[in-house]
């Protein structure tokens, strides 16, 4: 059933888009195609395009397939990392003297690929807060900006950045509007469907679900666009690998019903956070004191399960409570059916010290897991208890 799903529900496309069950065993479950090369029927007779597995693979292809159609774009690009992803995006699509606009929390990860990566070879950057629309448009550089960069929301401040507003700014200049949908996932946001151009997601997160896999994507619904990724994502080589499509063909599958708990758990974290004396801040797009509440609540089915939050007692209050939880375990990433605390400061923006996108050291990070909401409650009360 992998045709004629343009109407069906996300959950449905999630099973079912991208793969039709085997014509000879019956199959539902795409195969792990485990091979570097195929037979050929004679010299360039090639069944169904395939010929070396960098260039395709049965297994990456039923990803691809069904990211594009979660997404709502036409042609999907499974990577090896979020980050292969994004390089392989810069170099398709920016040459030295270009110009990008980032936001001013981009992920450590990105702000580091431009700062130390691609200024190397001549593409300059300028940071802009994602949630102000003049701010952005006053730093694109007519003729030289390329592309408009968008968190939302942002990583780990949870800025929100309206996707329709920035597109038509992007579009202005003659730039393109990419959304890195991480934080949000496809079943909760449709950057493309708002006018995005491009739609980046680190597959590793809320795609794969289950902290057991590394991978990145691309969407696109431009012929033109599709063309020129596909020819770089060959050329450049960093792909997925059979086995890591498969496990994020398995974790999309559940998105839609994990994002739902991802939320409600989020949603009662927010309220306690913000009721307790130890806590001076809470970041969450749900709140409606949320200074991008009404955008988040336009563009986003729901309000995700990431949640920060800022301690009174300073970065030595941060860092000990990032120590003393039991059910959030200390580790980086995010999105797994698991709960995770980290202090950003020292851990996934410690690239940006000392630049213009650091963080507070007082910030905590939250990837709230799917476990019991009680139970996460309650490790987070003793943790802020035992270290006020």
């Amino acid at each position: 059933m992998s045709e004629n799903l343009d109407n069906a529900g996300f959950e449905t496309r999630a099973i079912h888009a991208g793969y039709a069950p085997d014509p000879t065993t019956g199959a539902v479950i795409p195969p792990i195609y485990a091979t570097s090369t195929y037979a050929q029927d004679g010299v360039g007779g090639l069944r169904g395009g395939y010929e070396y597995s960098r260039s395709a693979n049965p297994t990456r292809t039923a990803l691809e397939s069904t990211l594009a159609a979660l997404e709502g774009g036409a042609h999907g690009f499974a990577f090896a990392s979020g980050l292969a992803a994004e390089d392989t995006l810069i170099r398709a699509l920016c040459r030295p003297g270009d110009h990008v606009v980032l936001p001013d929390d981009a992920y450590g990860g990105t702000f580091r690929l431009f700062d130390k990566v691609a200024t190397n070879w001549g593409l300059e950057h300028s940071p802009a807060p994602v949630t102000d629309v003049d701010a952005v448009r006053a730093a694109i550089r007519p003729g030289r900006t390329t592309l408009v960069w968008l968190e939302t929301p942002t990583n780990p401040l949870l800025s929100i950045g309206d996707i329709e507003a920035l597109a038509a700014v992007a579009h202005d200049a003659g730039a393109l509007l990419v959304v890195d949908n991480t934080f949000a996932s496809s079943y909760l946001q449709q950057p493309l469907a708002l006018g995005a151009d491009i739609v980046v997601h680190s597959t590793t997160k809320y795609a794969g679900g289950h902290s057991d896999v590394v991978g990145g994507a691309l969407v696109v619904d431009d012929a033109g666009l599709a063309e020129t990724i596909g020819f770089h994502q060959n050329s450049i080589g960093g792909v997925a690998g059979p086995f890591d499509a498969w496990l994020v063909l398995r974790g999309l599958k559940t998105l839609a019903l994990r994002m739902e708990r991802h939320s409600d758990n989020a949603e009662r974290i927010a309220d306690f956070l913000t009721d307790h004396p130890a806590v001076s801040q809470v970041i969450y797009p749900g709140l409606p004191e949320h200074p991008g509440h009404a955008v988040a609540s336009r563009q986003m089915r729901r309000y995700g399960g990431m949640v920060s939050f800022r301690v009174k007692g300073g970065e030595q209050q941060a860092l000990a409570i990032c120590a003393a939880t039991k059910v959030f375990t200390l580790g980086e990433s995010l999105g797994g059916v698991e709960s995770l605390i980290e202090h950003p400061g020292r851990m996934t923006h410690a690239s940006v010290a000392g630049t213009d996108l650091e963080v507070p050291a007082d910030l905590v990070r939250l990837s709230v897991g799917i476990e019991t909401s009680e139970d996460q409650l309650a490790d987070l009360d003793r943790a802020l208890a035992t270290t006020v």
